[in-house]
C-alpha cells in the first residue's frame, strides 16, 4: 500500500513536471501567428493598442474579423505593445513589437493555465475534504487533452475562460459549503468572476445558464439567499462586461455578433452527416485523422481534435509541408493517438456519468452536470445556425475547450471512489492513463523548427 501511494506521487509530480516542460517547449517552438486567425487577433491587438492608455477604443468589422471578440484576451499583449512602441526605435513600431507582445502572451497565458491547474486541484481536494494541493486523478486526464496545449500557445480568449471558471466553480463550491452564507465581499469577487468571464469570449455564457438553473434545484431553505446572491453578483457583472456587448449591438444591431450572417436554428442547416458520421470516411478517424477526411461530421472532428489535431495548426498542416518536422508520417501517428485514445475517452465519459447520476442531488455536481449539458447544447446550436459547408471549419476542439475540461472534474472524483474501492482497479487504470499519455506526448508539442519560429 505504502508504495502504491509513493508511485502514485511520483506520478503526479511526473506528470506537473511534464506539462511545465510542454508548456515551455510550446513557447519556443510555436508562434500565435501559425493559430486559429492568428493575423486577424494580431489586427485587434494593433488597433486595440493604438488608443491606449488614453482611451479603450473596439476595433470595428474592417480593422479585424475579430471584432466580435470581447477585449479581456487582448488586453495583456496590446499593453506590452503600447510599453515596446516607447522603448524601442523603428520605422514601423507596430511590426517591430509583434514578436514581443506574442511571446509575452503565449508565457502570460501558460501562467494562466498553470494557475488554473492548481486552482482547480485545490477545488477538488476541497470538494473530497483533503488538505493536499496536488490531485493524481485530475492531473492524469487534464494532462491527457491535447487541446489544452495547443489552445495556450495562442493567443485566444478561451484561456482566460478556463482561469476565471476555475475561479467560479472554487467560490461557488464554498459559497455551497457554507450554506449558502455569504457576505458582500462574495458578491464581489463572485460578480468580478462572471465580468472578467463575459469578457473573455462569448462562448462562457454557456457557463451561467446552469446557476440560474439550480435556483429551482436548491433546497427551499436556501432559496432566497440563493437568489439574493445571484442578483446581485449578476448585476455586477452585468456593470463589468455590459459595455461591450452594448456596443456591438449599437454598431451591428445585435448583442452576440459574429464574423458572418446566421441561417437561424434549423436542423436541415446542416447535412444528416453532420449528425451521423456513418459515411465511407468514417473509417479515417483511426487511420488518418487529419484535414480533409471526414469533413464537417461533427463528433469525429470534435474528437479526432480533443486528442491530436485535426485542422493542423500544431502538429501538422498542409501548409507547412517542407518546413515541420515530420509532417508526412504525423498523420499514421495521430491515428494511433486516436486509437489509444479511446480508453481515456470512455473512461472520463463513464466515470462523468456514474458519478453525476449518484451525486445528483449535491449541487456542485448538479453545476457541472448541466453547464456540460447547456454548453454542449449551446454549441451545437452555434453549429447549426451557422454552418460552415463543406469543411466544418467552426468545429474546433479550442472553442469548446470548458466543455473537455469541465467533463474530467467529475470524472476525477470517479477515480477517488474508484481507489477507495478497488485499489488494484485503480491501480489498472493509472497506470493505463500514464501509458496513453507517454505514447500522445509528442501530440503536445510543436512540430515547427525553432530556426523557422524565430523567423516569423
Amino acid at each position: 500500500m505504502k508504495n502504491l501511494e509513493k508511485n502514485f506521487k511520483y506520478i503526479a509530480y511526473f506528470l506537473l513536471l511534464a506539462i511545465f516542460f510542454i508548456l515551455i517547449f510550446n513557447i519556443t517552438y510555436y508562434h500565435p501567428i501559425l493559430g486559429y486567425d492568428g493575423e486577424a487577433h494580431d489586427a485587434y491587438i494593433d488597433h486595440l493598442s493604438r488608443y491606449l492608455p488614453n482611451s479603450l477604443n473596439m476595433p470595428l468589422e474592417e480593422n479585424t474579423r475579430e471584432f466580435f471578440s470581447p477585449p479581456l484576451a487582448y488586453f495583456f499583449p496590446s499593453v506590452v505593445q503600447v510599453i515596446c512602441r516607447n522603448t524601442i526605435q523603428a520605422v514601423n513600431l507596430l511590426e517591430e513589437c509583434k514578436p514581443y507582445y506574442n511571446k509575452a502572451t503565449q508565457i502570460f497565458q501558460a501562467v494562466l493555465y498553470f494557475l488554473t491547474l492548481l486552482i482547480s486541484m485545490k477545488t477538488i481536494n476541497l470538494y473530497l475534504g483533503k488538505k493536499k494541493l496536488i490531485n493524481l486523478n485530475y492531473l492524469l486526464l487534464v494532462s491527457l487533452l491535447a487541446v489544452n496545449y495547443r489552445t495556450i500557445s495562442m493567443i485566444r480568449g478561451e484561456v482566460y475562460i478556463l482561469f476565471f471558471m476555475s475561479l467560479l466553480l472554487n467560490r461557488f463550491l464554498k459559497l455551497k459549503i457554507n450554506n449558502y452564507q455569504y457576505s458582500k465581499k462574495d458578491i464581489i469577487v463572485f460578480g468580478l468572476i462572471i465580468g472578467f468571464l463575459g469578457l473573455s469570449r462569448q462562448w462562457a455564457f454557456l457557463l451561467f445558464p446552469s446557476l440560474f438553473l439550480l435556483f429551482f434545484l436548491i433546497s427551499k431553505d436556501y432559496r432566497k439567499k440563493y437568489f439574493n446572491f445571484l442578483l446581485g453578483s449578476f448585476l455586477i457583472g452585468f456593470v463589468v462586461s455590459a459595455w461591450f456587448y452594448f456596443n456591438l449591438f449599437f454598431e451591428y444591431g445585435s448583442f452576440t455578433s459574429f464574423n458572418k450572417e446566421s441561417l437561424g436554428f434549423n436542423l436541415n442547416n446542416q447535412k444528416l452527416s453532420f449528425y451521423l458520421p456513418v459515411s465511407n470516411e468514417l473509417s479515417y478517424l483511426f487511420t488518418k485523422p487529419i484535414r480533409p477526411y471526414f469533413s464537417n461530421q461533427f463528433l469525429p472532428i470534435l474528437y479526432a481534435d480533443v486528442w491530436g489535431d485535426y485542422w493542423g495548426y500544431f502538429v501538422f498542416t498542409s501548409r507547412f509541408l517542407d518546413i515541420g518536422r515530420n509532417q508526412l508520417l504525423i498523420g499514421d501517428y495521430l491515428a494511433r493517438v486516436n486509437i489509444l485514445s479511446l480508453l481515456p475517452t470512455l473512461l472520463i465519459l463513464f466515470g462523468f456519468y456514474r458519478y453525476t447520476t449518484k451525486h445528483k442531488k449535491d449541487m456542485f455536481i448538479r453545476n457541472l452536470s448541466l453547464s456540460v449539458m447547456v454548453t454542449f447544447f449551446g454549441y451545437l446550436w452555434f453549429l447549426v445556425s451557422y454552418p460552415e459547408i463543406p469543411s466544418g471549419d467552426t468545429i474546433k476542439a479550442t472553442y469548446m475547450v470548458q466543455l473537455f475540461n469541465l467533463i474530467i472534474i467529475p470524472a476525477s472524483l470517479w477515480l477517488d471512489s474508484i481507489k477507495k474501492l478497488n485499489l488494484k482497479r485503480y491501480s489498472v487504470y493509472v497506470f493505463s492513463l500514464a501509458v496513453v499519455f507517454i505514447h500522445n506526448f509528442s501530440s503536445y508539442l510543436s512540430h515547427f523548427p525553432l530556426e523557422y519560429i524565430q523567423s516569423l
